[in-house]
Formats: C-alpha cells, structure tokens, sequence
C-alpha cells in the first residue's frame, strides 16, 4: 500500500481511538524496521514485539506511548539526512522502552496523592494529545508548569521534571548500549541533539517538538558527546545502498505529502538521481492538468527500466493508476511489485482493492485470498473493511458483517464493533474462528482511564 492510500488510518484500537494521524507504506515501514531491528534485538525486546509506526506530522519528533510502538514523525524521517540520524533517534527511543519509563510515570501516577493532578498533566489523553502536535510527556509537563506552580505544586512539578531528566539521560545511554552492541555509530544521536541543543534558548513557539519534549542540558549534551566519540563504532558510516534506500523514502515522502512546487524547487530537473526522478514523478501525478498521470507513469516506467527488481516502483505505479480511476491498468503493476515483495500484507490490500472494482467473481475470490493472508501479520482495519465487502458480494452476511466488527475494532470505535459483531454472532458457526474474535470484540471492556 503506498503513502497517504490510508490516508489517516490508525493501527491498532488503542492509538486510534484517540486520532493519531497514522499513515501507512510498505516501503517506509520495511526500511525503519530493518532500522529498528537489530536495536530491538539488542534491547531484549525481541522480534515483532514492538513496531515503528508513521506519524504524519512535519515537526522533527519520536516518541513512544508504551512498550509496544515507536511513533516516527514524518517531519523527522524527511530533516533527517542519514539513515544513523533516524537509528540513534530509535535507538534513543528504545532506551526508553527497554528502561520502562511510561510504565514508571503510569505507576506514579497511580499511587500519587495528588492523582487528579497527574493525571492532568501527564494522563493518556494529555499524552497523545500532545504527541499529535509534536510532543510526549515533557511537552505537557513544560506547558502545565506555569499553572502549577501558580496552584502551590512547585514540588510536585519540579520533581516530575527532574525524573523526566533523568529518563532522558538513561535513554541516552542505554540507547548507546544497544548501538555499540550492533557495531553502529553513536554519531547520528549526536548529530540530532546538537542540532536541537541551538535551539534551547529560543522561545517555546519556534522550537521543534523534539526539544520541547527531549530537553537538552549542556551536561547531558557533554556526556553523550564524551561516550559518542569514545565509542570503537564511532567512525562507523552507512552503507551506500542504505542511503540510497534512505534518500528515496525522503522523496517519496516528499512527493506524496508536499506541494508540487516544492517537490520541484527540492529536486530540480538537473538532478538525475533516483531519488530526484522518483519525487518529480510523484509531483508530477498530483500537479494535475493534462499529460499530468501520462507524465507521471513515463517518469516510473524510467524508474522501472533502471531497478527492475525494486518493487515499490511498481506498486507506485498501480497507485497511480488507482488514484486515476484507472483500476485494472493498476493490477499488473501490483502483482508485479507482489512477486517482487511476497510478504508485503499492505501490497497485497492494495491489489484486493483493485480486484474489488470488478465484480466478477474470480476476482472477489482472489481478493478473499490476498485480505485473509494480509491480516495473518497485520490486523489493518481496511483490509478487514475490504473482506466485508468482498463477503457481502458472494451472500456472506454474517461473516461479513463479523469483519466489519473487526474493522471498528481496531479504528477504536468499541460500541460499533459490538453492534455489528453482536449481530453477526448468532449466525455464525459456533466454535470457528471467526466466532471465536468475533466473542472476543463483544466481551471486550475498554480500559479505564
């Protein structure tokens, strides 16, 4: 599936039932896993525990919710040049994860006396809220302070912050650790905090989030610098077909997301590059006017006679395609960028929702086929939305009307998931799968807050 086709689907029902503009690609995702990995790995978290999740937001930031996802900014994944500076950003993150430090603050606030007012500051809803806009809890808690004090907390306050401090300092280090431990330079962590230490003493409303919400002391900064620079890693640089992955997800982000004029002035026609080919060919679609799609799908297919074996110049080019109506000239493409990539559940939405334009059945049931392999590994709530939809074409109701209960479900949305799986229950096959989720939506009682 490739950038914005989701536009602002969420991922899982926790985060989006409170509206993180999420974005899905599987180009992106492939790379900041193959990023995340091995860090994971040294973390002790394991392999598939914790997933990279893509924030469309252009403010430089990171942050993690819980142990479960790191939250990328779009912002941060296009200002980043190289692919060490968005590692030492996950790396530092996983610090974070591996340390524990949301489960820390959820247990203080848990046993506080003064829980109203924690959960003011530092709640769930204040957390994301203020993810949404570029920041994790040191945002809140920088933005509260003023108030707080103002209401005779200043203890409370200061000491939140100075455990906040010392998260930072401990996600440093151990994000250091598991760099080392993969033999990769500390130098892209550095990079990014002394990029961001300039701007501490500018006013709140032009700094980026990621200073708001990851302080910089000068102490903390001479530390990490020390450790960075003392590391046997530290020279260490990306390979060149890592930067070259890194570069075309910068343009393809700006390609989807920025306005043609832009695309056009960051990647002039002088620049013959893949990357710069790849962002014009995006601008190009989305300039619009006639020869706008034409033009666009020369370009890709000039991609394509270059990297035949890249199989998201394919699966742009059924994009394209499906954005103009085009469906079945999308198939072949996606079936090719399939081929190429046959664990890509996104891709294989994508090529379902083409197969779903024509109703014929053959193509309902090959649909089916790729949905139900997608949602294996990946419960994407448009995936099971499209299943619906292919089950109401062959008279499948209630089965269909169980994925619609899955759909809700993971888009946050619990009292519709309960109707439409509470409707389906009583005319599925008891004991099935398929009944068996579906009891599993309808027993399901939201967390309190």
């Amino acid at each position: 599936m490739t950038l914005a086709a989701l536009g602002a689907v969420v991922a899982a029902a926790p985060v989006s039932a409170q509206g993180l503009p999420l974005i899905r690609d599987t180009e992106i995702e492939t790379l900041l896993n193959d990023y995340a990995r091995p860090l994971f790995r040294a973390a002790g978290l394991g392999t598939g525990r914790v997933q990279m999740r893509i924030v469309k937001n252009d403010s430089y930031n990171a942050f993690v919710l819980d142990g479960r996802n790191v939250f990328m900014h779009t912002g941060a994944l296009t200002q980043a040049e190289t692919p060490n500076q968005v590692i030492g950003v996950i790396a530092h993150e996983t610090g974070h994860i591996s340390g524990g430090h949301m489960a820390a603050l959820r247990a203080r606030i848990a046993r506080d006396q003064t829980r109203a007012l924690l959960v003011q500051i530092l709640g769930i809803g204040a957390m994301i809220g203020g993810a949404v806009a570029g920041g994790d809890t040191g945002r809140e808690i920088g933005s509260a302070g003023q108030g707080v004090m103002g209401a005779g907390n200043e203890i409370i306050l200061r000491s939140l912050l100075s455990e906040r401090r010392s998260q930072e300092g401990a996600a440093d280090q151990a994000g250091l650790t598991f760099l080392n431990a993969t033999k990769q330079s500390g130098r892209g962590m550095l990079e990014t905090f002394e990029r961001f230490a300039q701007q501490e003493y500018i006013s709140d409303a032009h700094k980026d989030a990621f200073v708001r919400s990851h302080p910089v002391a000068t102490d903390r900064l001479a530390r990490l610098r020390e450790l960075v620079e003392s590391s046997p890693y530290y020279k260490e640089k990306d390979a060149p077909a890592l930067q070259l992955r890194h570069d075309l997800m910068r343009a393809k982000l700006s390609g989807y997301l920025d306005r043609p004029s832009v695309v056009f002035n960051r990647y002039p026609q002088s620049d013959k590059s893949l990357p710069a080919r790849y962002a014009r060919a995006l601008a190009r679609f989305f300039q619009g006017g006639q020869g706008g799609l034409e033009g666009a799908i020369v370009e890709v297919d000039g991609l394509i006679r270059e990297r035949p074996d890249y199989p998201y110049f394919h699966e742009v080019k059924g994009d394209l395609y499906m954005r103009a109506g085009r469906m079945a000239e999308a198939i072949p493409s996606l079936r090719q960028a399939l081929k190429l990539s046959p664990d890509a559940s996104l891709i294989r939405v994508q090529l379902a929702t083409a197969l779903q334009n024509d109703d014929k059945s053959a193509m309902v049931a090959e649909s089916v086929d790729l949905l139900r392999k997608s949602l294996i590994e990946d419960q994407n709530p448009r995936a099971y939305r499209l299943l619906a939809n292919a089950y109401y074409k062959q008279g499948k109701g209630p089965e269909a009307d169980a994925m619609q209960a899955q759909a809700h479900f993971y888009e946050g949305n619990l009292k519709q998931a309960q109707i439409f799986a509470k409707r389906a229950q009583t005319k599925l096959t008891r004991g099935t799968p398929v009944w068996e989720n579906n009891e599993d939506v309808i027993n399901f009682k939201a967390p309190q807050t």
